[in-house]
């Protein structure tokens, strides 16, 4: 088990959820889910709690009942290489949830994530102000990103 991972507490839907996530991202699994014993405050059989990896990171789920809920304030930010991966993760991540501005989404679970194209950093920490101005202008009017776009702003083209 990595030294630190995130810890993802659901209502009742931990198992619902690994699936989910597991299904979408490459390089994915469950590792393991535990079920009740009988004991506690969870019926005997039904999912306590699990450890699954999205593309190699390690994540628990928790079946913890409807104290606490997940909020903007943390959000998983995926690094992405085309506008491919975008137009999939944005699609497959936000069915069920929210579409938001700058490339968030919230997923059919409350939890937010940005979808974000790995060239962002680099358009948006030009130089030249001008161009990093320009770029940063265009993602503020985006939902998803669009690679093509925030290049465009880069070189000045008008859309």
């Amino acid at each position: 088990m990595q030294k630190i991972a995130p810890f993802l507490w659901f209502d009742d839907q931990a198992e619902e959820a690994m699936n989910f996530y597991t299904s979408i991202f490459k390089n994915s699994r469950i590792k393991d889910i535990r079920r009740s014993g009988g004991g506690g405050p969870w019926p005997k059989g039904t999912v306590m709690s699990g450890t699954f990896e999205l593309d190699g990171q390690e994540f628990m789920a928790l079946n913890g009942g409807p104290q606490f809920t997940f909020s903007p304030a943390v959000s998983f930010f995926v690094n992405c290489e085309t506008q491919q991966e975008i137009d999939e993760l944005w699609e497959k991540l936000s069915e069920g949830g929210e579409k938001q501005r700058c490339g968030w989404l919230k997923d059919k679970f409350g939890l937010s994530w940005q979808i974000v194209p790995a060239v962002l950093g680099e358009l948006l920490q030009d130089e030249d102000a001008e161009k990093s101005a320009r770029v940063m202008n265009a993602m503020l009017q985006m939902d998803k990103l669009d690679i093509d776009v925030l290049r465009q702003a880069y070189e000045g083209a008008r859309s």
